[in-house]
C-alpha cells in the first residue's frame, strides 16, 4: 500500500510502498478515502525534521538532557545506539482521515465491516492507504456528510475542546485570535453554540473569510480601529473569553487578549505560542488562563487510546471521541461548512507536492488540503506478500525476526547482524506492527520481506527459528504458534505474563518437543560467569541484588495490560540471575512493595518493591527494585557472599571478588551486560542443532517465581511458587 514516509535524520518525505496494515484486537482496519494535513501540527513536525543534528538538539533540550543522563548511566556505546535509532526511524504525518471499514479486531465489534467512519489520532489516522485505528479513536460518519467533511474530524474535535475550555455560552462575546484551519472552526462552533464572535488574524483574506462563516465582526492584528470594534461590540464592557488558535513564538496574542477581555475573563490557549504573562492586566483583570488539551480528555491515556477504555460519561461528559461525534453532527445538521475551507486536493501520490504548499515552497494561500485515495476492491482483505519458500541462501539458517521496536533495534539487531555471517544464519523476514517500521528494518538491514501479519514468517519453510520481541502481552501467544509451526523460538523477557499463556506454552512444547530460549541476557555475561565459577560448591549462598530502575512515565506502555507492570516485565531478569547464581530451584517468594504504587498507570503493581526468596539449596536472595532512588546512581549492584567469599558486582562494569583476605579486581571500559554473548549461545545452538544453554524447566520456574511476586504482593504473605512441568 502507499504511505506518506518522512525519514527523521534527513526531514525527507516520500509516498512510499509498505506492507499493508492489518487488522488488531481492539480496533479497526480501515481504506481510506480522504485525509486532512494539518498546515500547522505538520508544518512543524516537518521543519524539524529537517534542522540538522544542532538544530534538533536547540528545537528539543528535553531529549539531550536524556540523552547526557543515558551517556552518564550506561556509557557512549549504548546511548550512541540509541540515539542512532531515534535518527534512522521513519515518521508516519497525518493524524486526521475518513474511510471504510475493512476489519474489526476483538472487542471492537460496535463497528462492522463497510462502515465509514472518522478516524483521528498520530501514528493512527496516517496519511496511507490503509490503516489501523483503536475503537476509541473511530466514530461512524453521520448520514449526509462526505468523507471529505469528516476527514476534518481531528481539527474539529480541537476546536471544539477549545471551546469547551473556554467554557461559553449563549450570548457571550468571544475573541478568536488566529484564523487558520482551526480558527476558522473555532468561529462557526461559536456561532452554532449561541455567541457572538471578533475574529481577529495578520491576513485581511483569513478574516473575511471568517466573517462570511459566521463572525459577527473581524479586524486584522494591526487595524488601528481594533479596540473600537471590540468596544462596540462589547458595549465597552470587554469580551467574555478569548481563544488563541493562532501558533507562533511570539508572546503578542497573549498580550493583545489580555487588552480585549473583561474582568474576570477566560483565556483558552489553543494554539503554540508564547506565554510570558504579563502581570499588571492579569492581575488587575484576574484573567483565568485555561490550556486545551488537544481533542479532550482521553488524549495522551494509552488506557483510553489504545487500550479502548472508556470514561463514564456521568463522570467525563466530553471526551476526545465524543467530541468527535459532536463536531461531525454539526457537519451533519449544515451548521458548520467545510468545503469552502478547502483549498487544495491532491492525490496521495502528489503528496510531496501538497507538503511543498504546506512549507511554503513554493508560498501559496492554502487551508485545508486534503489527499484523496483510489477505490479499493471493498470485497478483498487486505494481502500479504509472503515470501518465497527457500528464499536465503543455500545452507544458511533463515530466522524471522517478529517485532522491531526501540530496545529490537538499538540492542538486538546491530549485534545480531554482526554475528550472522560467522554463524551461517541469514534474516530472511520481519513482521512488526505497522508497514513502515516493516519496510525500514528491511531495508536497513537488507532483509527480502517485510509484513505487518507475523504468521507469513511462520508459513515460510526457509525460516528455522523467530525472534519474538513484541510487547509483552504477546510474547507466550506468538511462541506457542511458533513452536507448533516447528520454528526454534527466541523471545525477549518475559516468557509470559499471564498463568494461562505459560500453560498453553507448555502444551505447545510437549506436543512439539521444540526450542525456547529466553532473552535473560544477565546469565551470559563474561561477569556473571566469572561469579559464579568463584562461588562454586560454596553454596548455600547470600545475595543482595539492588536494581535502581527510576520511574517509567504513567503513560508508558508497560503499566497497561500490554506491558503487565515492571515487576512481570523485568523483575523476571534479576530471579534468572539468582537462579543463574545458585542453581537451585526458587521455593518461597516474598513481596513486599511500597505502600503506594508509584505509576500512576500501573494500576495494582507497584514499581519499588523487595523481593524476598529461599532457594532449594538454602540460599536467600533478595532483590531491591526501586523506583524512588537518584538518576544518578548506577542501576545494578549485586553483592554476594558464601563459604568464606564475598564479592560484588557493580553494574555490570566491575567485579570484585575477596577470598582469604585477598581482593581480585576486574574492570570493563563499559558494559558487559551479557548481550552479545547471549546472542553467539542462541546462533550457535541454531548450527549445531543443540539444546538452548537455559532449560526449558528453569525458563518456566523463574516465570512461575515472578507471577508468584504478583500474588505475594496480593495476599500479604509468602508463596511457594508451584514447579514447571518438564
Amino acid at each position: 500500500m502507499k504511505q506518506v514516509i518522512q525519514h527523521f535524520r534527513t526531514g525527507e518525505l516520500r509516498v512510499e510502498e509498505v506492507p499493508e496494515a492489518s487488522s488488531r484486537r481492539g480496533g479497526v482496519l480501515v481504506s481510506n478515502v480522504a485525509s486532512l494535513i494539518s498546515p500547522g501540527t505538520e508544518k512543524m513536525a516537518v521543519e524539524l525534521a529537517r534542522k540538522s543534528l544542532l538544530g534538533k538538539a536547540r528545537e528539543r533540550p528535553d531529549l539531550v538532557r536524556q540523552v547526557l543522563r543515558k551517556w552518564r548511566r550506561d556509557g557512549l556505546a549504548s546511548t550512541f545506539r540509541t540515539v542512532r535509532t531515534k535518527l534512522e526511524t521513519s515518521l508516519a504525518p497525518g493524524y486526521s482521515c475518513a474511510g471504510i471499514v475493512r476489519g474489526v479486531g476483538a472487542g471492537a465489534e460496535e463497528f462492522q465491516v463497510g462502515d465509514r467512519v472518522a478516524c483521528a489520532g498520530y501514528n493512527y489516522a496516517s496519511h496511507a492507504e490503509r490503516v489501523f485505528v483503536p475503537k476509541n479513536l473511530a466514530v461512524r460518519i453521520p448520514d449526509g456528510v462526505s468523507f471529505e467533511e469528516a476527514a476534518f474530524v481531528t481539527l474539529g474535535a480541537i476546536a471544539v475542546q477549545g471551546v469547551r475550555t473556554a467554557g461559553v455560552g449563549l450570548g457571550e462575546t468571544v475573541a478568536v485570535i488566529g484564523l487558520g484551519l482551526i480558527g476558522q472552526l473555532t468561529v462557526q462552533i461559536l456561532r452554532a453554540a449561541g455567541c457572538r464572535v471578533l475574529a481577529i488574524d495578520l491576513d485581511r483574506e483569513r478574516v473575511e473569510l471568517a466573517l462570511r462563516l459566521g463572525a459577527e465582526t473581524g479586524c486584522t492584528r494591526h487595524d488601528p480601529q481594533l479596540t473600537e470594534v471590540c468596544d462596540r461590540l462589547t458595549q465597552g464592557r470587554g469580551v467574555d473569553a478569548v481563544i488563541i488558535t493562532a501558533a507562533g513564538p511570539t508572546n503578542d496574542p497573549i498580550e493583545l487578549a489580555a487588552a480585549l477581555a473583561r474582568d474576570r475573563a477566560v483565556l483558552s490557549l489553543v494554539g503554540a505560542v508564547g506565554m510570558n504573562l504579563p502581570r499588571r492586566p492579569f492581575f488587575e483583570k484576574e484573567l483565568q488562563v485555561r490550556l486545551s488539551r488537544s481533542y479532550g480528555p482521553g488524549r495522551y491515556d494509552p488506557r483510553y487510546e489504545e487500550q479502548g477504555i472508556d470514561y463514564p460519561i456521568g463522570y467525563v461528559r466530553w471526551t476526545e471521541r465524543r467530541n468527535m461525534e459532536a463536531f461531525l453532527r454539526l457537519v451533519a445538521e449544515k451548521r458548520i461548512e467545510l468545503v469552502p475551507l478547502i483549498t487544495h486536493r491532491f492525490a496521495i501520490d502528489e503528496a510531496v507536492a501538497a507538503y511543498q504548499i504546506v512549507t511554503g515552497q513554493p508560498a501559496t494561500p492554502h487551508l485545508a488540503i486534503l489527499l484523496q485515495y483510489p477505490e479499493r476492491d471493498t470485497d478483498s482483505p487486505p494481502s500479504v506478500r509472503r515470501p518465497a519458500t527457500g528464499v536465503g541462501t543455500e545452507g544458511t539458517i533463515g530466522i524471522g525476526l517478529i517485532g522491531a521496536g526501540n530496545f529490537a533495534r538499538s540492542v538486538l539487531l546491530p549485534r545480531l547482524v554482526r554475528q550472522l555471517d560467522t554463524s551461517n544464519a541469514q534474516i530472511l523476514g520481519v513482521a512488526t506492527a505497522n508497514g513502515r517500521t516493516a519496510k525500514s528494518v528491511a531495508a536497513e538491514y537488507r532483509v527480502p520481506f517485510g509484513t505487518t501479519d507475523y504468521r507469513a514468517l511462520l508459513a515460510d519453510e526457509a525460516i528455522r527459528a523467530v525472534i519474538i520481541t513484541t510487547r509483552h502481552d504477546t510474547h507466550a501467544t506468538i511462541a506457542a504458534e511458533a513452536l507448533r509451526a516447528g520454528k526454534a523460538v527466541f523471545v525477549e523477557k518475559p516468557l509470559a505474563i499471564r498463568e494461562a499463556e505459560l500453560r498453553d506454552l507448555e502444551a505447545a512444547m510437549e506436543e512439539t518437543g521444540g526450542r525456547v530460549m529466553v532473552g535473560f541476557n544477565r546469565r551470559f555475561s563474561p561477569f556473571s560467569i566469572e561469579l559464579r565459577q568463584f562461588f562454586d560448591g560454596r553454596g548455600p549462598l547470600v545475595i543482595t541484588y539492588r536494581v535502581n530502575a527510576g520511574p517509567l512515565p504513567p503513560e508508558s506502555w508497560i503499566h497497561g495490560e500490554e506491558g503487565g507492570g515492571r515487576i512481570l516485565g523485568e523483575v523476571c531478569h534479576f530471579l534468572d540471575f539468582l537462579q543463574f547464581l545458585t542453581a537451585a530451584e526458587p521455593i518461597e517468594i516474598y513481596a513486599i512493595p511500597t505502600t503506594a504504587p508509584t505509576g500512576a498507570g500501573s494500576g495494582s503493581s507497584p514499581e519499588t518493591v523487595v523481593v524476598q526468596t529461599r532457594w532449594s539449596d538454602g540460599s536467600i536472595g533478595t532483590i531491591e527494585y526501586l523506583a524512588t532512588g537518584d538518576r544518578g546512581l548506577a542501576k545494578e549492584r549485586i553483592e554476594v557472599h558464601g563459604g568464606g567469599r564475598s564479592a560484588i558486582l557493580d553494574d555490570f562494569r566491575g567485579l570484585e571478588c575477596w577470598a582469604d583476605g585477598r581482593r581480585r579486581r576486574h574492570r570493563a571500559f563499559q558494559q558487559r551486560k551479557g548481550f552479545d554473548e547471549e546472542i553467539t549461545a542462541f546462533l550457535t545452538a541454531l548450527r549445531s542443532g543443540e539444546e538452548f544453554p537455559v532449560s526449558w524447566t528453569s525458563l518456566v520456574q523463574t516465570t512461575r517465581a515472578t507471577l508468584a511476586i504478583e500474588e505475594s504482593i496480593r495476599v500479604g504473605h509468602p508463596i511457594r511458587p508451584p514447579r514447571g512441568r518438564v
